[in-house]
């Protein structure tokens, strides 16, 4: 089973980001996501960032996870 989490874009350099991905630093390819901007959530598999997410779908779906105990406990706006 394969899992993708959802991760905030924080910084941008070149074609690598910076995201915070439940509270812990990620730092992940944008190459297959080149309008992604800082802001942005989006879905990392493997180092990539492979779809950008609307801020809601990506809030639920770290809530669930927090709810199955997958992620720690963190603030979530």
């Amino acid at each position: 089973m394969c899992l993708a989490v959802p991760a905030q874009i924080k910084k941008i350099d070149g074609v690598i980001a910076e995201t915070d991905m439940a509270g812990t630093v990620v730092r992940a390819s944008l190459l297959m996501t080149p309008d992604a901007k800082v802001g942005d959530y989006v879905l990392i598999h493997t180092g990539f960032a492979i779809q950008v997410l609307d801020e809601n779908e990506a809030l639920e779906t770290l809530k669930i996870f927090q709810d199955m105990q997958m992620i720690p406990e963190t603030e979530i706006p």
